[in-house]
């Protein structure tokens, strides 16, 4: 529900706390630079919430680096390791000191660091202490820290505040008709508590703007006193001391944003075009990890024979991997033909593969032997240099020729790129080459759900709204191709409620054009059959978060005498961030509920 940038020319967040967590591992002293030394054995001990933080930022490799022998739930079970530093990563919640109260009386490990992921409160951290004498244990728990680290970095400049639970701060948690105060100032807070960590961990104090009397502006007033309240107590403010740079405020104040998701409805609903856009929208995509049934996109298996038992397999999306990073904001047929690419290149050095496995004697072998082998021989030594690295390659290819295969069977099952191309008209107010009932009647185009989301986004993009039997007929042919209308009943209500007819919001006239078909790459022999498929190529988009933003760097709402960020224009790196990250089908699934009170 609330999107936000922060707007600075500090490191990005990713960095940020990267170096945080290292620094957490280390026993929360700076990392040592010298990597020759044995790092401290020691395990990590996590909540879920813990692991969605760390996930998404160290792999197990780095971890082992850094001395985790062992990362384990917190609540699952565990044995004693008595003589093992024991590193603590959970929420303050009760249950999660419940159950370290009883680590420290069945004196599971050495010692205790316990880190909370949000500030503890005085009575949490008394019951610890009482727990720790009655248990003989207070010289064990050698350190107990507030992170400030709530909150999920899935890349350099996107955050989102959190991924369990997360229905508590949903738009539908928001917006529900029967909400009390009471469940209302818990979700703020909720908020407000990740956004602080946010800006602690990055060092800075924002300048905030937000629009009036919605969901943002609660958040802001709260965030704001939060702030303040911290920066008033100068010997234990947050923003001061070894983390800061002196002199930081002067002008290196980010510019905080804060937007209400009612701002813009069209575009979650939007059918996308771009490659993790689109990986989003079709697959199982968290935290930066795709989870697809082995068998998608593959031949049927010949008749008669008895169906394989589909296994899940997941895939990590990274900013190691080099393709992803070149590729995940491209158009999708552009993303098709370099994977090709790469693939065909890596044919031509498949003997090579070959030549170097049997200088090694690893003909069939598992490539997890590789690690393990002497270099005896020049010959081999060039062998173990260079054969982990084309395995790699041909790792990252296979992931990205699975997943955009994948990709490719929903876009051409559902027709999606007939949506794309017509909602993008719909938003930049362009003339239709075709009609929307003829769209929504075609029994190949798509499921019922993307039906519905060309309908919403037809409706909330109105200039005006369609007569009454206009309204009927949609409905109709909504109904016939089994299509659930709560959505549309709260997107009447909201948009009643919002008088959006009047200043509908404003997408800009970007529009899309159609490209030739995939004219060279794309042949015969291709892992991609596209045909049917249209090239469609992406033209700039105006949404309405970026000309708010635009607007405010501009400053036009700002006095001439006033000029904060004036500095930052020259550096200016946005940071986006939202409460929670959902794909259209889940935002389908919270409009329904609400449409259905």
């Amino acid at each position: 529900p609330v999107v936000l940038s922060a707007i600075s020319a500090a490191s990005s967040t990713t960095v940020e706390l990267n170096i945080a967590l290292k620094r957490m591992l280390n026993f929360n002293a700076p990392p040592l630079k010298n990597t020759a030394a044995e790092p401290v054995w020691k395990v990590l001990i996590y909540d879920r919430f813990g692991q969605d933080i760390i996930s998404p930022l160290l792999s197990v490799k780095e971890l082992r680096d850094m001395g985790i022998t062992l990362h384990l739930l917190l609540h699952s079970d565990r044995d004693p390791i008595p003589d093992v530093p024991a590193i603590y990563f959970v929420m303050p919640t009760e249950e999660n000191i419940d159950r370290i109260c009883q680590d420290l009386r069945n004196q599971l490990y050495e010692s205790y660091y316990l880190n909370f992921i949000s500030a503890i409160s005085r009575s949490k951290l008394e019951d610890i202490a009482s727990a720790a004498l009655a248990a003989n244990a207070v010289t064990q728990v050698t350190k107990v820290f507030d992170q400030y680290l709530n909150f999920i970095t899935l890349e350099d400049d996107m955050f989102i505040l959190c991924h369990q639970n997360k229905e508590l701060i949903s738009y539908h948690a928001i917006n529900r008709a029967d909400i009390q105060d009471t469940d209302m100032e818990a979700i703020m807070d909720t908020i407000v508590d990740s956004l602080f960590c946010f800006f602690v961990t990055l060092g800075a104090v924002p300048i905030i703007r937000c629009p009036r009397g919605n969901a943002a502006e609660m958040v802001a007033v709260k965030l704001d006193k939060k702030l303040r309240e911290n920066l008033r107590d100068a010997r234990n403010s947050l923003f001061t001391g070894d983390s800061m740079t002196a002199g930081q405020f002067s002008f290196q104040r980010p510019l905080f944003v804060l937007v209400d998701r009612n701002v813009d409805m069209a575009t979650p609903l939007h059918h996308t075009w771009t490659y993790q856009a689109l990986i989003h929208d079709v697959l199982d995509f968290h935290l930066n990890r795709v989870v697809m049934e082995e068998g998608m996109g593959v031949e049927p298996s010949p008749a008669g024979a008895r169906p394989k038992k589909k296994s899940r397999k997941t895939y990590d999306l990274t900013a190691a991997d080099k393709f992803w990073q070149k590729h995940k904001g491209s158009p999708f047929p552009e993303v098709a033909e370099s994977v090709q690419e790469e693939l065909d290149t890596y044919r031509a050095q498949e003997d090579e593969v070959k030549r170097l496995k049997s200088i090694m004697g690893l003909e069939g072998e598992d490539e997890g032997a590789i690690s393990m082998l002497s270099d005896n021989t020049a010959k081999l030594t060039s062998a173990v240099s260079s054969l982990p690295e084309l395995l790699e390659k041909k790792r990252l290819i296979d992931l990205h020729t699975n997943v955009a295969t994948a990709v490719l069977d929903h876009i051409k099952s559902r027709k999606l790129d007939v949506y794309f191309e017509f909602e993008e008209k719909l938003m930049s107010k362009s003339t239709l080459d075709k009609s929307l009932l003829d769209i929504i009647s075609d029994p190949d185009a798509g499921t019922p759900e993307d039906k519905m989301r060309l309908f919403l986004i037809y409706y909330i993009t109105a200039q005006q709204a369609p007569s009454e039997s206009d309204l009927e007929q949609y409905k109709k042919a909504l109904l016939d191709a089994g299509c659930d209308l709560s959505p549309l009943n709260y997107i009447k209500q909201w948009k009643a409620f919002t008088k959006m007819a009047a200043t509908p919001a404003n997408y800009g006239n970007s529009g899309v054009k159609p490209m030739g078909l995939f004219s060279r790459v794309m042949n015969t022999g291709s892992q991609f059959v596209m045909e049917g498929v249209k090239n469609l190529v992406l033209k700039q988009h105006n949404l309405p978060v970026t000309r708010i933003l635009d607007n405010l760097m501009e400053m036009n709402s700002i006095p001439r005498n006033k000029n904060p960020f004036q500095e930052s224009k020259q550096g200016k790196k946005v940071v986006y961030g939202c409460s929670e990250l959902f794909n259209a089908s889940q935002f389908i699934k919270q409009l329904s509920q609400l449409g259905q009170k």
